[in-house]
C-alpha cells in the first residue's frame, strides 16, 4: 500500500498500517469519533477520504495547538504542587 485513495474503503488493519498506530489506539479513536467509520456486521470500514483528512496538515496544526495548550495546563498544575 503506497498511497491512500479517497474513494477506497479500508479495513481497520489497513488503516492502522497507514497511520502506524496500534490496534488499541484504533479502537479508542473509533470509539471517540476521531476516525469516522461504518460498521458492517461486527467489522469497521473506513473511507480513504477520512484517513486523508486525519493526516492533513490542517489537522496536524490543530493537534499541535491542542497539545501545546494541554502541556501548558499540566505545567501550571505541576508548578502548584
Amino acid at each position: 500500500m503506497d498511497e491512500i485513495r479517497p474513494h477506497q474503503v479500508y479495513t481497520t488493519k489497513e488503516a492502522r498500517s497507514f497511520l502506524r498506530i496500534s490496534e488499541r489506539t484504533m479502537k479508542r479513536w473509533l470509539k471517540r469519533g476521531i476516525i469516522r467509520a461504518n460498521k458492517i456486521g461486527s467489522r469497521y470500514r473506513i473511507m480513504g477520504a477520512e484517513l486523508l483528512a486525519l493526516v492533513s496538515p490542517e489537522v496536524e496544526h490543530k493537534v499541535e495547538g491542542a497539545y501545546k495548550r494541554l502541556k501548558k495546563k499540566i505545567q501550571e498544575k505541576i508548578s502548584l504542587w
